[in-house]
């Protein structure tokens, strides 16, 4: 029986490689009659890559980094072409902002396949839709850049600030990040803690690394907290970033820190693979989610249901910093967490990052008298029709649990830039308080806008909202 990978490649074109250093020779001709073959919900041909691990025997890290920036153009090209075939990119912002003053992105920018229309898709059945292939591109899983090896990928301006402030680069040499600026957060994020509501943005506007957190924190947390901080700011060995020829910088590199991702306590987009799915091909992308708000979560990681945030942050730093790849973890400079002087200090700290003030909501997390008439009726459509609180319930958005969305209803599995596209299983509830500044949506980034994620929901859960219900339900999304 052949896999999913294996039957995607019945009808594609190879792609030559040539000279000692493995640069690109081209797509060669293929005498199959499929070979223009095209997925109809993606319009873009699908192009096995140009090379998959394990490398060469042999290869030297000079010829290694040689080959891969070769072939980067490649993946780049076919990640901005699917991108654009699944999503209008185009900067449209709208009137509301977040916490520091980014315009948050407005409007609905998952495109329909030809011919549909988001009223005609709503009114058909699951089966219908998988049946006529009709279930938007943009709304199955987003594959990495380089799917078949994955590994962490920061935004430009991530990597500059790093790299102004500590000399870290951690720009990859066979990559890049793949969206744009305008749909990520802002950045730097404003921090809140929950010790110093009183303060209200502690950040500055600054982005905490090794070299400041000491002057902006040592007058408002005690020293075990300042400790917790400074190993959540500290680079440790990591499998893209090293100090050993395995590596996808230019030069060695001390490794990544948990706020590298985590900007702030919050995010800024980055992203990578699950570590803990094979084979590879199966692997999810996951967006960094933001730290706000751990001190009331009972899960950690989209799937993997870790039961606190000591267990998840001793997780990271021995398996997902290395694609679970644990093997590799010594060689590369793996740093075994000690429970009580390390990972208790982190956890400590990690649970003081707060949400962003909601002026509109009670202690209860419901609407008071400041609301506008819009933002009551998205309220009633909230915990009504729209049928979000019963998962998303309580004061902070979140039931603590996971749920499958079982989107195997809606299209068969498929293949898409070397990624398996099937059902996600089952993926926490993340919590809803403040997320108007936490783009792009779902647990791969896989929804640009709040308003693709409510016409996601408004298809999968077959709720059949009308325009204005829509509208209504997003003014509430905001004021959370």
């Amino acid at each position: 029986m052949k896999t999913p990978r294996q039957r995607s490649t019945r009808w594609i074109c190879t792609v030559g490689m040539v000279g000692t250093v493995g640069g690109l020779l081209g797509l060669m001709a293929c005498s199959h009659s499929e070979a223009s073959r095209i997925n109809a919900s993606e319009q873009t041909p699908e192009i096995p890559p140009p090379s998959t691990p394990p490398p060469p025997p042999g290869e030297t890290f000079e010829q290694m980094k040689a080959r891969l920036e070769a072939e980067k153009p490649f993946y780049m090209d076919r990640q901005r072409a699917l991108l654009e075939a699944r999503y209008d990119l185009s900067n449209r912002p709208g009137r509301v902002k977040m916490t520091r003053g980014k315009p948050i992105q407005a409007g609905v920018r998952v495109k329909l396949p030809p011919g549909q229309t988001w009223p005609q898709l709503a009114v058909m059945t699951p089966a219908e839709i998988r049946a006529a292939d009709v279930f938007p591109a943009g709304f199955m899983p987003l594959p990495h850049p380089k799917q078949l090896e994955g590994g962490m990928l920061f935004p430009h301006f991530a990597i500059e600030e790093i790299l102004a402030q500590t000399g870290r680069d951690l720009q990859r040499f066979d990559l890049e990040f793949d969206l744009p600026d305008h749909v990520l957060p802002e950045f730097p994020p404003a921090i809140f803690l929950t010790t110093r509501l009183d303060l209200g943005d502690v950040s500055h506007g600054e982005v905490v690394t090794t070299h400041n957190y000491y002057r902006l924190f040592k007058d408002i947390l005690n020293t075990k907290q300042l400790d917790g901080l400074r190993l959540l700011v500290s680079p440790f060995a990591q499998q893209q970033f090293n100090l050993i020829d395995d590596r996808r910088s230019a030069e060695p590199q001390l490794g990544v820190a948990c706020l590298d991702c985590h900007t702030n306590g919050h995010t800024n987009g980055a992203t990578h693979l699950v570590g803990d799915i094979r084979p590879q091909e199966q692997r999810n992308r996951i967006e960094t989610t933001s730290l706000r708000g751990v001190n009331i979560q009972e899960r950690f990681g989209s799937q993997r249901a870790l039961m606190s945030v000591e267990d998840f942050t001793q997780f990271e730093q021995s398996a997902a910093y290395f694609d679970g790849d644990i093997d590799k973890a010594a060689l590369k400079g793996v740093n075994p967490l000690d429970p009580i002087s390390q990972v208790q200090h982190m956890a400590e700290m990690q649970k003081l990052f707060d949400f962003p003030p909601a002026p509109k909501l009670d202690v209860f997390g419901r609407l008071t008298s400041r609301a506008t008439a819009a933002e009551l009726r998205g309220e009633a459509l909230f915990r009504g029709k729209a049928r979000c609180a019963e998962c998303h319930s309580g004061p902070y958005f979140t039931d603590n649990s996971m749920h499958d969305l079982q989107l195997e209803r809606f299209f068969p599995e498929r293949v898409v830039n070397d990624q398996v596209a099937n059902g996600d299983g089952p993926i926490k509830t993340f919590t809803l308080r403040g997320i108007k500044e936490s783009p792009p949506y779902l647990h791969d980034g896989r929804l640009i806008t709040l308003d693709d994620t409510i016409e996601f929901f408004n298809l999968v859960l077959e709720l059949k909202l009308t325009q204005q219900e829509k509208a209504d339900l997003l003014a509430f999304l905001l004021v959370l």
